[in-house]
């Protein structure tokens, strides 16, 4: 038998392995700044992405220097996503073949339900954070995606927001948005390599400037129960002329609305999607409007007191210029009026439909800091290589006194959050 750490070494490469080639995010997302988070952060330690500073253009020969000062979205590292578990001394020593491979047996037995376990968690929870931080929504709820201008209209909505589409970009499907989808495009392909490979293998070739991948984890969405006519509760809410010494991190916006179902529990579920009468888009580097409404998401849930008004926190932030082009900020043409209309786009009330997910590999920060590796153990090791897609994974294996047995455990630290909102689509199955 091969010693321990070879042991070791070989059983945690190939889970990691094993998870990030099931993973549909584990590898597509932003990672720029690994160098800078590796290290041992704790469950709970706030680390912090650096989004891009905005600029306005000038005309005229006269300067006008603008500040330029750092904003950054917090990213929280989340509890450890572990397997635990018994090896015993005799499933090791047929671990290890000859030729000093993992056996397929072990591998079977134990290292791929592992690998895809902690994938399924990871992208589970990714997923969930996706959908309720994801402003960008189209499609209409129950009606899936089977033909090419359903794949193409699915990035309009980060085009607008001036996403470089023509790399980096990825779509994770539902099982029945693949098989749709499959069905729908299986003809319009010229290169018959990329037919050939649908037919094999069921998913969607890499085409219509996105990379496919089919995950079952991408979360459905439940409408909140809604009620009432919404609408805002006061005039000019959201920002004006945000500079770079004002306040560019504001993520939200708390929204005064009334008109609901009055003393109603969860009028909104986090994840539901909202426009405004008379707020719109604009383009962020040229600043001009989109002319569509601003997309706003609910990040949670909100209830309706004894009078009908609710607080919705609503992401982006709504941030206003005074004209065209003043804020290197501004998202939207104009702050809503008081009693402006707001609608429900994610559909009617209670309505429950899965989704698919279209981004940029800019769009999602992920950290995964490394975990000490501890001392006394039978086996300890750690992997963060690149070929994990970023994922710092830990297997140890040590003798439990108490109930005379040895137990493995595989531990995963990791934070994510949405840097760019605007290059993340929601799209409906």
């Amino acid at each position: 038998m091969a010693n321990n750490l070879e042991v070791a070494t070989l059983i945690t490469n190939e889970v990691a392995r094993i998870a990030h080639n099931a993973s549909a995010f584990l590898g597509r997302m932003n990672q720029d700044y690994e160098s800078s988070w590796r290290g041992q952060y704790p469950a709970g330690s706030t680390v912090r992405a650096r989004l891009p500073v905005q600029f306005t253009v000038r005309s005229g020969a006269t300067a006008n220097i603008q500040d330029i000062t750092d904003s950054y979205v917090p990213i929280v590292v989340q509890p450890e996503v572990s397997i635990d578990f018994a090896i015993s001394d005799f499933d090791l020593t047929l671990a290890v073949q000859n030729d000093g491979s993992i056996s397929k047996g072990f591998r079977t037995r134990f290292l791929k339900p592992a690998g895809l376990k902690l994938a399924s968690a990871i992208d589970t929870a990714v997923g969930v954070l996706v959908k309720n931080n994801t402003a960008n929504f189209i499609g209409t709820p129950g009606t899936g995606m089977t033909s090419i201008a359903d794949v193409l209209n699915a990035k309009v909505p980060a085009q607008n927001e001036g996403v470089p589409s023509m790399e980096n970009m990825f779509a994770a499907l539902s099982p029945v948005a693949n098989a749709n989808v499959v069905a729908g495009l299986a003809t319009l392909f010229n290169d018959q390599s990329k037919i050939s490979q649908q037919y094999k293998s069921g998913i969607v070739a890499d085409s219509l400037g996105l990379e496919f991948v089919m995950s079952q984890n991408i979360p459905s969405h439940t409408v909140g129960p809604l009620g009432g006519t919404p609408v805002t509760a006061a005039a000019n809410q959201g920002l004006i002329n945000v500079g770079a010494t004002d306040n560019p991190n504001a993520q939200t916006t708390t929204l005064l609305t009334q008109g609901w179902t009055a003393a109603a529990a969860a009028r909104v579920a986090a994840g539901d999607v909202i426009t405004i009468a008379g707020v719109f888009a604009i383009n962020p580097e040229n600043k001009q409007s989109t002319g569509v409404l601003r997309n706003f998401v609910v990040t949670a849930a909100a209830s309706s007191d004894a009078g009908g008004l609710a607080s919705l926190i609503i992401a982006p932030a709504i941030i206003a210029a005074t004209g065209t082009g003043t804020s290197a900020y501004a998202n939207v043409t104009a702050r809503p009026a008081g009693g402006a209309a707001i609608t429900v786009l994610t559909g009617g009330a209670g309505l429950s439909f899965g989704q698919n997910v279209i981004w940029h590999r800019d769009a999602i920060t992920f950290v995964s800091p490394d975990m000490e590796i501890p001392g006394g153990m039978d086996m300890a090791y750690g992997v963060s290589a690149p070929d994990t897609g970023g994922m710092s994974l830990r297997f140890v294996r040590g003798f439990d006194i108490i109930n005379n047995r040895r137990i493995s455990r595989f531990d995963v630290l990791y934070g994510a959050a949405v840097t760019r909102m605007g290059w993340v689509v929601r799209r409906t199955g």
